[in-house]
């Protein structure tokens, strides 16, 4: 009998991958969490319904994420992640000799509890003592710091369940508020490619805009999430993500990577012109 995993991208579109098993299916105080083994992609984690990652193509969403403030920064030492319990971003993050603490902020435990044992290849750094675990709700936790961090990344859900709070105006001027005079905040930024996720996009990025002076879209291809075409936002106290990009200098870092490179940070800036449209009206671009 065959098995497959279908996710509906929209009322039309339905993206499938076909499955060995199922690993785990628990329902948790706050989502109900899915784990799979696919002959294509190997394991995969799914909250709600929505695939958050798989073993296959996870190293581009989590080089995405942390590369590209890490390679602006100069030098980032105090780092509040929040989602991101699947251990990706806290991975790449832990391969810079700089960073000296991490918060992770997850809500829900159970998604730790369930990638550490499941999705080691992520999760197995969350053990490192440079990783301090906070089960907690992010919106939460960043309304009492002030000034701490150099850097935020805002690894979330997509803005529904227990992400929604993460995409208002009120969590990214508490952001802006957490960082440091020069900090830099990122956070994925959902696809652009279909209608409905395209306003939420909009949507996200008109309220960070708000907050931040300096605020520009970078993308990343993902095969498996929908479209393919995926957002991040790179929003900023002091740093120009280009203008104070120092390639030659991230490169003697020698820290090895699948997807992320020198050449690749740059171009990502460059969005097509149905995006730069989605944005024009937030951003304030003629």
């Amino acid at each position: 009998m065959d098995l497959w995993y279908s996710e509906y991208h929209t009322e039309n579109i339905r993206f499938s991958i076909r499955v060995d098993k199922q690993l785990y299916s628990a329902q948790s105080e706050f989502q109900r969490i899915d784990v799979f083994e696919s002959p294509d992609f190997g394991r995969f984690l799914v909250l709600d319904g929505y695939m958050m990652l798989t073993e296959r193509d996870e190293f581009i969403y989590h080089e995405m994420i942390v590369h590209p403030p890490m390679a602006v920064h100069p030098r980032v030492e105090n780092v509040l992640l929040i989602g991101g319990g699947d251990g990706g971003a806290a991975r790449e993050l832990l391969r810079y000799d700089s960073v000296q603490r991490i918060d992770l902020v997850e809500i829900d435990r159970q998604v730790v509890e369930v990638c550490k044992r499941y999705i080691p290849q992520t999760a197995g750094c969350l053990d490192d003592p440079r990783v301090t675990l906070h089960f907690a709700d992010g919106m939460r936790f960043v309304r009492s710091v002030v000034g701490a961090y150099d850097l935020i990344i805002v690894d979330s859900t997509d803005p529904f369940g227990p992400g929604e709070g993460l995409f208002t105006k009120e969590f990214y001027g508490n952001c802006f508020k957490a960082l440091k005079d020069d900090g830099i905040m990122v956070n994925q930024h959902e696809s652009p490619f279909y209608v409905n996720d395209a306003v939420a996009v909009q949507r996200a990025h008109k309220r960070i805009v708000q907050s931040f002076d300096l605020s520009m879209v970078y993308q990343a291809h993902i095969p498996t999430y929908p479209s393919g075409h995926w957002l991040f936002g790179f929003s900023t106290k002091k740093y120009h993500p280009l203008n104070d990009f120092d390639g030659p200098k991230w490169k003697q870092k020698k820290i090895q990577t699948r997807y992320y490179n020198t050449q690749l940070h740059r171009g990502a800036f460059a969005l097509p012109n149905y995006v730069e449209d989605l944005l024009k009206n937030v951003e304030g671009i003629s």
